[in-house]
């Protein structure tokens, strides 16, 4: 059954209008914003926007669509929109999310399949954005923990707007015709959702930036511009062709430059992603009036135009190759390998457009009776949504161990020797691994990045709380690693152990860059005043300080900071950072279970920063500290194992799990009682 919803029939247009049902430039502008996407994803090119031009086409197709139909028949069959729709996006998507979970089932580690699977099933139901969100996730990250669906936030954002705009536009252009007797309510109503989203998108980009970069709410602007455009099309098309012609060359230059002036640093998407989405739309507004001498001139072409056919293909398979190819080959990926990547997705795109797309877009039994084409559509994101539900329920490829007894760590050096020679991955620490990523510390406290003043709490305060001595364990996540090692630590010498701890800032002072932020740490600074003041009133008998070894470290940050503790009049002890591993290891391990030396990084490497470790030892020497050097719990002499007895070292590609260090008691226990008695 056709849902038909009615407007009043509009006059004809204009002899004078020269709008056209196929724009070349706009096929071109399509081959321009995946190239730019697949370069800056595929770290080719540092040019970004891709996605915004891609938003503002897809609002001028679609809007052009719906108004055409209005204008010519005066209804909107909601049927035929959704099963074009449908006919277009569910087959290559449903196609594209299974073979990357076969993909990722077959080379990925074990570990990652089943957060994977449920990317791919919010994949499949449009509301991957949504999930990212939720998780918080930092879509510039390179550390390992991107979803090879990450990529389909976008389309779920297009989606929505695919099953909201028709039903939207088409009651406000009724309003508008009954009240106005033209279309000004709907360009009010396009206006109105332009400047509100906008102005979200800006305002939530400090504020939290994975909802303002995946959210609807703050994206939708930049399609809406492409619907306004197509509301003013008429209008547009009666630029002086001159005129025209110019604001087409000069909207590609505003894409393509404002496109390079942004980086990974820039706050997105704030204000930047204005630049492509205006630049786009000049391009647009351009063509409307068909200039001979306009961009078009250069966008109309035979290669654009093939790119353009495969784009969609192109976007659906280059992200979850570039994921998935370091488990492909079994290296680090290289710059030749980017390009790999992208050639390779390039082939599949071709082969998906006329295996898949071309048929069931140009089928005639799904043309001519839409519900067919809904049937279809529906189908295939069922297949898609039901494949990644009984993917959770398949069993990890890892053994099982059904030993209850303790897993063994660290002894002394020779354990670290003895791991250093192993190949093969237990079943004991196979049965492990899938909780390993959980391994972390659960005592004590560690402020978030928001967090800009250090506050006492009781959940701080771990050890034995009624010892009467105390021992404050302060710096960023690399002292909170720490934390129940030195909960176990207190409670067998009778002291109070005071957690002090912030993610991603170092006690001493010296300026820091927060990646999350995109923008200097200021938090971490009040913070850490916080902290001496708090230490001034607290008078601990022991104060311990961790951190990483970060190249923005100064001497003079450093002398800075120990000058304080020193004044406090506790006893200082410094512990060096531990070992760098350079890889997500729990991963690594459960894709090479027969050869785990992979997983182990060479000392040299593990210790990054030699420079700036040194120094910052030699200052806490200066100023009376003692120096626990961590390095001999974590390496030989050429290497650091990634697994000691059965103890998986680090639960990410950073962090030591709580399991080995707390084996690592007997290792620090002696410095601190030295420290007490002293």
């Amino acid at each position: 059954m056709t849902t038909d919803t009615h407007t009043r029939r509009l006059a004809p247009a204009a002899p004078t209008e020269r709008l056209r049902k196929y724009r070349p430039d706009i096929q071109g502008l399509r081959a321009v914003a995946i190239m730019m996407v697949v370069s800056m994803h595929c770290g080719i090119l540092d040019i970004h926007g891709g996605v915004d031009v891609s938003f503002v086409l897809s609002g001028f197709l679609i809007g052009g669509q719906l108004f055409a139909e209005i204008d010519k028949t005066g209804k909107v069959s909601l049927t035929k929109f959704w099963a074009r729709r449908f006919r277009r996006l569910a087959p290559a998507m449903a196609v594209t999310i299974i073979g990357t979970a076969v993909l990722a089932w077959l080379y990925a580690s074990p570990l990652r399949f089943r957060g994977y699977v449920e990317d791919g099933l919010a994949s499949s139901l449009s509301v991957m954005n949504w999930r990212l969100v939720e998780t918080g996730t930092d879509y510039f990250a390179d550390d390992g923990s991107q979803s090879p669906y990450q990529h389909f936030w976008s389309l779920g954002i297009e989606e929505q707007f695919y099953v909201i705009a028709p039903i939207a536009l088409v009651v406000t252009a009724w309003l508008s015709r009954l009240v106005f007797r033209n279309r000004l309510l709907v360009v009010l109503f396009l206006m109105a959702v332009i400047g509100g989203s906008s102005y979200l998108g800006y305002t939530q980009t400090s504020e939290n930036q994975p909802l303002a970069y995946f959210s609807t709410h703050t994206r939708i602007w930049e399609i809406t511009v492409g619907v306004l455009l197509a509301v003013s099309g008429p209008l547009l098309s009666r630029m002086n062709t001159g005129f025209a012609a110019v604001l087409s060359w000069l909207g590609l230059g505003t894409t393509l430059v404002t496109a390079l002036l942004i980086s990974a640093e820039t706050p997105l998407p704030g204000y930047a992603v204005a630049g492509p989405v205006l630049g786009a739309g000049m391009i647009i507004a351009g063509g409307c009036a068909a200039p001979r001498l306009g961009a078009e001139r250069l966008l109309d072409n035979p290669v654009f135009n093939f790119i353009g056919n495969v784009s969609y293909g192109w976007y659906l398979w280059h992200w979850p190759l570039l994921i998935l190819w370091p488990y492909l080959v079994s290296w680090e990926v290289t710059y030749s390998d980017r390009f790999r990547v992208a050639v390779a997705s390039f082939l599949l795109a071709v082969a998906m457009h006329y295996a898949v797309e071309r048929r069931f877009r140009n089928n005639v039994q799904l043309v001519a009776r839409p519900w067919k084409g809904i049937l279809a559509g529906g189908v295939a994101t069922a297949c898609a949504a039901g494949a990644m539900a009984l993917a959770m329920t398949v069993p990890l490829n890892l053994a099982t161990s059904t030993s209850t007894a303790v897993a063994v760590g660290y002894t002394d050096e020779t354990s670290v020797e003895a791991a250093a020679l192993r190949t093969k991955l237990s079943a004991t620490v196979q049965g492990a691994l899938p909780k390993t990523a959980d391994n972390y510390a659960r005592h004590g406290c560690i402020d978030n990045t928001e967090v800009a003043e250090f506050k006492m709490r009781d959940f701080c305060v771990i050890g034995d709380p009624e010892g009467k001595k105390t021992i404050v364990l302060m710096g960023d996540s690399h002292a909170w690693q720490w934390n129940d090692a030195f909960h176990e630590i207190g409670k067998s010498l009778g002291v109070r152990v005071v957690t002090m701890a912030k993610g991603g800032c170092s006690p001493q002072e010296y300026r820091v860059i927060n990646d999350e932020l995109n923008r200097e740490y200021t938090e971490c600074d009040s913070w850490r005043e916080s902290v001496f003041k708090e230490l001034g009133e607290l008078k601990p008998d022991v104060i311990v300080v961790a951190d990483r070894t970060r190249r923005e470290a100064t001497r003079k940050g450093a002398e800075a900071t120990f000058k304080v503790l020193k004044a406090t009049g506790a006893e200082l002890v410094y512990m060096t950072d531990t070992p760098q591993p350079g890889q997500n290891v729990p991963d690594c391990l459960a894709t090479h279970v027969d050869d785990i030396s992979s997983c182990n990084r060479k000392q040299y490497e593990a210790l990054e920063y030699t420079g700036f470790r040194t120094m910052e030892r030699e200052v806490a020497e200066e100023y009376g500290a003692s120096i626990l050097d961590t390095v001999p719990a974590f390496c030989t002499k050429d290497v650091c194992p990634s697994v000691i007895g059965d103890q998986v070292v680090y639960f990410d590609s950073s962090h030591i799990t709580s399991s080995y260090s707390k084996t690592l008691e007997p290792f620090i226990k002696p410095t601190l009682e030295e420290a007490l008695a002293d």
